[in-house]
Parts: structure tokens; C-alpha cells; sequence
């Protein structure tokens, strides 16, 4: 339930935040990835530091959301896993 509370008003603050704020969100996103999937793309065969190996980072950290998450927001998703296309019609999103 206090999850329920607390995440509009994360959303809120997140809305309200400064350009450079959201730049300083992201670049310590980054950092973040860099330490835990840098090591990985480097015993892969990359350089460190190069343009591949921060591609390495960028894929790896994509696969792991999409495994976590799924590959679609939850608000395509309706009652029973699919969509509403029209009136009468929920049907899967294919």
C-alpha cells in the first residue's frame, strides 16, 4: 500500500526536475551499468572504453529491463492480456 502512496509522488517530483537534474539521473544510470555490466563486455572481447564496448553495455542493460519488465508498458496490456480495439473487441495485441 505504501508503495501505492509513494509512486505518484515520485512521478511528480520526476516531472518537476530540472534538465540538469534529469542529465545528472542519467549519467549516474550510466555509471551504474558501466560497473555492473562493463566488466562483462570486456571478458567478451571488447576494448575498454571504446565504442563497442559501450554499445556491449547499452545491449546488455536493454536485455536485462526486457527480461524484467517485459517488451511493452503495462498499459498495453487490458483484462485477460490483451487490448481493447473497438467496441466489443478485446483480442491479444497481434
Amino acid at each position: 500500500m505504501r508503495t501505492f502512496t509513494l509512486l505518484p509522488l515520485a512521478l511528480l517530483l520526476a516531472a518537476c526536475s530540472t534538465p540538469q537534474e534529469r542529465a545528472a539521473r542519467m549519467q549516474a544510470e550510466m555509471e551504474q551499468n558501466i560497473v555492473v555490466y562493463g566488466p562483462a563486455c570486456a571478458r567478451l572481447g571488447y576494448q575498454l572504453n571504446s565504442d563497442a564496448w559501450r554499445s556491449c553495455i547499452l545491449q546488455l542493460a536493454a536485455k536485462e529491463d526486457m527480461q524484467r519488465y517485459g517488451p511493452y508498458p503495462s498499459y498495453y496490456t487490458g483484462y485477460g492480456g490483451g487490448y481493447w480495439r473497438g467496441p466489443g473487441y478485446w483480442g491479444p495485441p497481434w
